[in-house]
C-alpha cells in the first residue's frame, strides 16, 4: 500500500495574522491538500494558548468541510475528557450527516491545557481515567440503536463516524489495540515511546467491525523549503517559538535572546520534543519522510508545521507533495 500522507493544522495565529486570518488559511490550505492528493485534515483541540486558534475542532472541521468537497476532513483530536460522549457523538453525527463519508474523529484522553483550564473547563481531574469507557460509550452512540436503548445521538446515531485513537504512550496503544481501531501517536511533539509503542499496537491488535487489519498514522514535523538553509532557517524559528513557549509555561523572566534559549534546558526539551522532523528541500525532506515512516511502521505520516506565516505553509506543504506526487497519487487511487 502506498505510504499516505496527510497534515495536522494547529491553525496558528499571531499578532499579523488574527484569529480569522488564521482559520482563513486553514481554508485555503485544505483545499490545497485537497487538490495535492493529502487524504485528510486535521484539527487538534487546545485550550488557553495564545497562538493556537482551534479549541473547538467540531467547528472548523464543519468550516473546512464546507470549503472542500472530497479531502476526509476530522479531529486530530477531541480530548475526550473535556466533553460528555453524547455532545461528541451529536456533534460528529450533524458533522457526517452533513457531509457523507468524509469525517473523522480522532480521540485523545489528555485536557489540551493546563490544570487552571482543566478546572474552566468545569472538568474532573479524574476525567482521564474513564476514557476507556468513554471511548466505548461514544462508540456506541455513534452506532446502531440497541433494545432497551434510553439515550439517543440524534443525529449521530446509526452514522458509524470513524474513531481513531490518539496518544504518545503504550496505554493509548493498547487500548486501540484491543478495541480494533487505528492508532494516531504524537510523534511531532512526544517522540519517546513511539517504536515500542507502535509495536504493541501491532502486536495486540484485534479485528473489528471498523478495522480488519492494524492502521498507524504517526506525527511528523515537516519543514520544506526551495532549498536545504532556508529550510533549516524555517526549523530553527520553530524550535525558538517552541522554547519562547516554554519558557513562559515555566515562569521564566522575560528578555533572554533565542541564542540563550535554544542552548539552555528549555531549548534541549524543545529539540526533542522536535525530534521527529523532516528538514529540507524535496529531495531530502523525502529521504527523511521515507526514513521517518519506516522508522515508526507507519502506514500514514501526518505531517505539522507550527507557523503562524500562511504562504510558507502552504509552500512547504506544496513542496512535500511534490516529493511524493506518485504516492499521492496511488493513494487517492486506492
Amino acid at each position: 500500500m502506498a505510504l499516505r500522507l496527510s497534515i495536522l493544522d494547529l491553525a496558528t495565529s499571531s499578532e499579523a495574522v488574527p484569529p480569522g486570518a488564521a482559520m482563513a488559511a486553514s481554508v485555503e490550505l485544505a483545499r490545497a491538500a485537497e487538490r495535492l492528493g493529502y487524504t485528510r485534515y486535521w484539527f487538534s483541540e487546545h485550550h488557553n494558548m495564545p497562538t493556537i486558534v482551534s479549541s473547538a475542532p467540531a467547528v472548523l472541521a464543519a468550516h473546512v468541510l464546507a470549503h472542500t468537497d472530497r479531502i476526509r476532513v476530522g479531529a486530530g483530536g477531541v480530548m475526550l475528557p473535556n466533553h460528555s460522549p453524547l455532545v461528541v457523538a451529536e456533534q460528529f453525527g450533524t458533522l457526517e450527516s452533513l457531509h457523507p463519508g468524509r469525517v473523522d474523529l480522532g480521540l485523545g484522553r489528555a485536557p489540551g491545557g493546563d490544570q487552571h483550564t482543566f478546572a474552566a473547563l468545569r472538568r474532573d481531574p479524574a476525567a482521564s481515567s474513564v476514557f476507556p469507557q468513554d471511548v466505548l460509550e461514544l462508540q456506541a452512540l455513534l452506532g446502531d440503536p440497541q433494545p432497551g436503548q434510553r439515550v439517543h445521538a440524534v443525529p449521530g446515531e446509526g452514522t458509524h463516524v470513524p474513531l481513531y485513537i490518539l496518544g504518545s504512550s503504550q496505554f493509548g496503544a493498547q487500548l486501540a489495540a484491543h478495541l480494533g481501531l487505528p492508532y494516531a501517536f504524537a510523534s511531532h511533539f512526544a517522540p519517546a515511546e513511539l517504536v515500542p509503542a507502535v509495536a504493541r499496537y501491532r502486536a495486540e491488535f484485534r479485528p473489528s467491525e471498523q478495522l480488519e487489519e492494524p492502521y498507524v498514522i504517526a506525527g511528523l514535523n515537516v519543514f520544506a523549503a526551495d532549498d536545504d538553509r532556508t529550510a533549516r532557517e524555517l526549523f530553527e524559528a520553530s524550535l525558538a517559538t517552541m522554547a519562547r513557549g516554554l519558557a513562559k509555561l515555566a515562569g521564566r523572566p522575560a528578555g533572554a535572546t533565542d541564542a540563550e534559549l535554544l542552548a539552555s534546558p528549555i531549548g534541549r526539551q524543545a529539540r526533542m520534543m522536535l525530534h521527529h522532523s523532516a528538514v529540507g528541500a524535496p529531495a531530502t525532506v523525502r529521504a527523511e519522510v521515507l526514513a521517518f515512516a519506516a522508522h515508526a511502521d507507519a502506514d500514514e505520516v501526518i505531517v505539522a508545521m507550527n507557523t503562524a506565516r500562511p504562504e510558507v505553509r502552504l509552500r512547504s506543504y506544496e513542496l512535500l507533495a511534490e516529493a511524493f506526487a506518485d504516492e499521492l497519487a496511488a493513494a487517492c487511487a486506492a
